[in-house]
């Protein structure tokens, strides 16, 4: 898979609290996508590193920086290490896994977080490309797996009346507001799901129309 960088700052990285832009700030965005597929801050959160993280993830801050992501903090929110103790304060269970083995989405800084809050089970598996800038390559949503180009925005519509219109009218609205490079369809008996991979970021005005448009809609 091609990395795809978007803009400059995807490769000069953002402003962070260190050490590392690939391993800290990339591994806070990891965190925040995975707050954002779940919908908010999980009761418990396993995560698994695979290659450079699994060796490197002490020394380089991933672990809280994954954590502070998870809660929603930004890159270069000064409470980033110490994100680990505010999610014990606040009773989220955040456990580290190092796993031996090539990653299940085939890059050395890989993290699978697997997302919990009672019924509700979420997994998001990225990696950090470098420069703070990350991909979303293996989600599992309402037990179904989707499997995104990788790059962000990635927009995931959750159709639980199950009717195609509703993809067809958020398809001809993308098509004019925010164009995309390829789309996808999955069905089970309890909901479809729309995933688009889009080519350009989003304005926030654009992320704010999407959920006023769609109240199950995801914008990573």
């Amino acid at each position: 898979m091609e990395n795809r960088y978007k803009s400059v700052f995807d490769i000069i990285g953002p402003v962070m609290v260190g050490p590392s832009s690939s391993h800290t700030a990339g591994a806070v965005a990891i965190g925040r996508e995975g707050n954002r597929l779940f919908g908010g801050v999980p009761k418990k959160v396993t995560i698994h590193y695979y290659g450079s993280f699994a060796q490197t993830h002490r020394g380089h801050g991933t672990d809280y920086a994954i954590a502070a992501g998870i809660l929603g903090f930004n890159t270069d929110d000064l409470r980033v290490p110490k994100a680990p103790e505010i999610a014990r304060n606040r009773g989220i269970d955040i456990r580290f896994v190092e796993e031996e083995g090539e990653s299940p989405i085939h890059h050395p800084n890989t993290a699978v977080l697997d997302m919990s809050d009672g019924d509700k089970k979420v997994q998001l598996s990225g990696c950090s490309i470098g420069g703070g800038a990350i991909e979303v390559r293996d989600i599992i949503l309402h037990g179904i797996h989707i499997t995104p180009a990788g790059s962000l925005p990635i927009v995931i519509l959750v159709d639980f009346e199950r009717k195609l219109s509703h993809e067809q009218l958020l398809t001809d609205f993308l098509k004019l507001k925010a164009p995309f490079m390829k789309k996808r369809i999955y069905k089970s008996h309890a909901c479809y799901i729309y995933e688009y991979d889009i080519q350009n970021y989003f304005k926030p005005a654009l992320t704010s129309e999407l959920r006023k448009k769609y109240p199950h809609i995801i914008c990573l």
